[in-house]
């Protein structure tokens, strides 16, 4: 099936006719004979826009019900089956209501490109994916409706629906966009000037990087595919800071202006397995990676510069993205950075770098704001003290007991013992402990030991450098052993973060619910009460994804026992929260949140996401530990509605597959009972051929078969249909094997004793006549099918057994699959609804239909039903 082909129309912002000119293509291609019709068209209130939809044939759209409200969407099965030549959908990046098939519209749209069908739809620069942040610096506006660029990109024709910003603003004055009541805001915010002008400039850059794209392709030809250039490849590196996304837009805009250019994103880890960059950050930047097209990839090296560019050389990069913070000079003297020392060994590598601005928090984006050794030195203050102490009693003890050894040992004696205390205090305290060390002892020794004593004089010059010597050896020890102290505690909280993030992916893999698994061990991890993951709704606010906690959110009866077993809850899309929980419900911190500020702890996970803590606060360690598992929690939120939208998918297909065997099947078996009853009748109307008496009771007996055999094939589909709609209605009351089966042509054996069995009589009789209608088909003439009855283990068995050819053990299960006949190529023996009928009737009324292999050749089907009991 040929692809249908996108056409897109691309604005700078809302107003400047996108639809209408949408809508007058639609028209102009309709006079001219194509089968057009509208899907969605939202004209917003515009009178002359909805003018256009008259003489187009325009789609009703799907009713979908949310949270008690009513919305509607485009209705993408009636498109499908209508199947038009072009369809019009306006606002690409329109995002669905939840309970929709796709989450955003432009993947309804793929639907239809991949159908065949034409689309025309229109799309705001601002919704852009690479876009984004720009768009949100310049407007202050965040966006979160977004398209990848890739399915712009990758429309047939994108037209620019352009207009003068001075134009675009009288049009807004004059109520030609928006509503009288909203029109001054917007020109005061939205659309100021210099904000449509920076717009508008966005929107034809866009633009020319496709049309050279587009020029670059028609001018190589053929020739391109015979080339053996090698394509652009656009490495950006991420630091795993705040400034990561930025850098990572400015990459993807860098690779959409080449064509064909790939886009790899690489982060170095440290070599030492020190823990470095933010995970949570990391995490949604390999996210946003992979939404702008290109691929996540992580290296280990000690040197970053040097790992960064062994990574790009091995890909055959051709440009590296790298952001790089606004040092000051003397940072910039005393080390060049990452972007310096990589740009200057770059080679022919071209090095892009990003300069990133200071937030209002005060930090630089990408690079905490450096934190005293004393704060972020790794050790408690505990421990600190205990150093201040040690350096404060033991300067004095030592002093004492030297002085009583005063003229027994040298002054290179004094100098080691103190330097042995100065080492002590190091890594008892840390670096502020073991400094005052140094210094109380190098004022001590030149005190008290040092010719000419109680005197800060030094009368020996060689002894002015030993105490020199001292000082600056037990500064450095002290920075030596702190550092290295610092070094194991960073070590070892990696390695338990590590060891954390190694159970949480054991219990995501190993489970089949892998969110509530995540959450649980977010629970347990952290000793928590209750986790809770919420999703935003544009209509209704906050909503429970999905939830973890000691107790289950509705109160036990008053005659249960209390109970703390812990509860996981998934919640479907559109679980209440907040007002809707049962007013009984006690508050308790062990309890789900309902909105962002109901627990202790709220992480952020994007716009619409949240993961909600209760039971404690956290350490700022633990805290980032969190925002890792959060954004995992989101990635495993997102697969679970894949899995659910492949479900139904699924589900679909099967239907389909059903319908499409289903009219495979009867197109033949329809007419031929229809051909022969319709020649039957024909021929006893004709005058023209004589006919006997005989002839015409033949000929009326063969129509009488052909509407009989049309009406078992009609019953048949139709129950087929209500078992799987789950309409069949049963009649359900005990019935008599004995009397169920007198009426067969074939041998019976029934004991009288048998007890009857709860069934609908009709439903039975079907199921039976199916039965032995196909063993009447295998079983040679000369030894027909039997029917037997019994009880075993507490169940009444009907045995309908045949001695024809039998079916392998390995096909017994497809036996029972619709409009199987296996072994049967004579398409008049039916369609194949027999035994999937027999067996969905069985199953509606309690009871079960297997096939066993006959003694001596054939098949036996075996209808079993449990005992009545009494």
């Amino acid at each position: 099936m040929t692809r249908g082909l996108l056409r897109v129309y691309l604005g700078a912002a809302p107003g400047v006719g996108k639809t209408f000119r949408m809508l007058e293509e639609a028209h102009r291609r309709r006079d001219r004979g194509t089968d057009v019709v509208v899907g969605v068209a939202e004209t917003h209130g515009r009178p002359r826009t909805a003018g256009l939809l008259d003489g187009l044939e325009v789609l009703p759209r799907r009713e979908v019900r949310h949270r008690g409200a009513g919305f509607t969407e485009l209705d993408l099965d009636a498109v499908l089956a209508r199947r038009p030549e072009v369809v019009v959908v306006d606002e690409l990046a329109h995002t669905n209501v939840p309970g929709s098939r796709n989450a955003k519209r432009w993947q309804d749209v793929q639907e239809l490109l991949d159908a065949g069908i034409t689309v025309l739809t229109t799309v705001n620069i601002q919704h852009l994916e690479s876009l984004n942040d720009v768009v949100q610096q310049i407007t202050g506006v965040p966006q979160r409706e977004t398209v990848p660029d890739a399915v712009v990109r990758r429309a047939g024709q994108i037209e620019l629906v352009d207009m003068d910003p001075e134009a675009l603003r009288r049009r807004m004055a004059h109520g030609n966009v928006y509503g009288a009541e909203q029109v001054d805001a917007a020109l005061g915010d939205y659309f100021r000037v210099g904000n449509l002008t920076a717009l508008r400039e966005l929107a034809l850059l866009w633009l020319a990087g496709k049309v050279d794209g587009q020029l670059d392709r028609h001018l190589a030809g053929p020739a391109v595919e015979a080339t053996s250039e090698a394509r652009e490849r656009v490495v950006v590196a991420l630091a795993g800071g705040p400034e990561g996304e930025t850098v990572l837009r400015r990459a993807a805009r860098i690779a959409a202006r080449t064509k064909g250019a790939d886009l790899l994103a690489v982060h170095v880890v440290r070599g030492d397995g020190l823990a470095g960059a933010d995970p949570a950050r990391l995490a949604r930047q390999q996210v946003l990676t992979e939404r702008l097209g290109g691929t996540y990839h992580q290296v280990v090296g000690t040197s970053v510069p040097t790992a960064l560019l062994d990574f790009a050389r091995g890909v055959d990069a051709t440009q590296l993205v790298l952001g790089t913070s606004r040092r000051h000079r003397l940072a910039r003297l005393l080390s060049p950075g990452v972007g310096v020392t990589t740009a200057a060994a770059a080679g022919p590598i071209d090095v892009h770098l990003v300069p990133h601005l200071v937030t209002h928090e005060g930090t630089r984006r990408g690079r905490s704001r450096p934190v005293p050794p004393l704060v972020a030195g790794g050790l408690t203050p505990r421990r600190r003290l205990a150093g201040f102490l040690l350096a404060g009693l033991g300067l004095p003890l030592l002093t004492a007991g030297l002085s009583a050894t005063r003229g027994e040992v040298s002054l290179s004696l004094d100098i080691l013992a103190y330097l042995l205390l100065t080492v002590a205090v190091a890594l008892t305290g840390g670096l502020y402990p073991a400094l005052l060390a140094a210094v109380g002892g190098f004022l001590l020794l030149n005190y008290v030991f040092t010719p000419p004593v109680h005197g800060f004089a030094v009368a020996d010059p060689e002894n002015l450098l030993a105490l020199l010597g001292f000082i600056v050896v037990a500064v450095a020890v002290s920075t030596v052993v702190d550092l290295a102290a610092r070094r194991t505690r960073e070590a070892t909280a990696a390695r338990a973060e590590a060891q954390t993030m190694s159970t949480l992916a054991a219990a995501v893999l190993h489970g089949d619910r892998p969110l509530p698994a995540l959450l649980a061990q977010v629970r347990e991890a952290f000793a928590l009460t209750a986790v809770t993951l919420l999703a935003r709704s544009e209509t209704t606010g906050w909503e429970v994804a999905a939830a973890v906690g000691d107790r289950p959110s509705t109160p036990p009866a008053v005659s249960d026992p209390p109970s703390t077993t812990p509860f996981l809850s998934d919640f479907p899309a559109t679980a209440p929260a907040g007002d809707d929980l049962p007013a009984t419900t006690p508050a308790g911190d062990d309890l789900p949140s309902t909105t962002p500020a109901g627990g202790e702890i709220e992480v952020p996970i994007d716009d619409d996401l949240r993961l909600v803590l209760r039971g404690r606060t956290l350490a700022a360690a633990d805290r980032r530990l969190v925002e890792a598992f959060a954004v995992h929690a989101a990635i495993a939120l997102r697969q679970q509605d894949l899995a659910a939208q492949a479900a139904a998918a699924e589900t679909l297909a099967e239907v389909d597959r059903l319908r499409t065997a289903l009219l495979a099947a009867v197109s033949h078996d329809l007419r031929t009972p229809l051909a022969a009853a319709k020649a039957a009748v024909g021929t006893l109307r004709s005058d023209d051929v004589p006919l006997s008496a005989s002839d015409r009771a033949e000929l009326l007996a063969a129509a009488e078969e052909s509407l009989d055999r049309l009406n078992r094939l009609v019953e048949n589909l139709l129950d087929m249909s209500r078992l799987q709609a789950g309409a069949l209605g049963l009649q359900m009351r005990p019935v008599s094997v004995a009397a169920a089966v007198r009426d067969t042509a074939v041998p019976v054996h029934v004991p009288d004793d048998l007890p009857p069995v709860l069934a609908d009589p009709a439903l039975l009789e079907r199921i039976l006549d199916n039965l032995l209608s196909n063993a009447l088909r295998y079983s040679p003439p000369s030894r027909p099918p039997t029917i037997t009855a019994g009880t075993h283990a507490g169940r009444v068995e009907i045995r309908v057994v045949d001695h024809g050819p039998g079916i392998p053990a390995e096909d017994h299960d497809r036996v029972f699959q619709p409009f199987q006949r296996l072994g049967d190529r004579d398409n008049t023996a039916g369609v194949g609804l027999g035994l999937a009928l027999s067996r969905g009737l069985a199953s509606a009324m309690g009871g079960t239909l297997t096939p066993e292999p006959t003694p001596g050749g054939g098949l036996t089907m075996v209808l079993s039903f449990p005992l009545i009991s009494t």
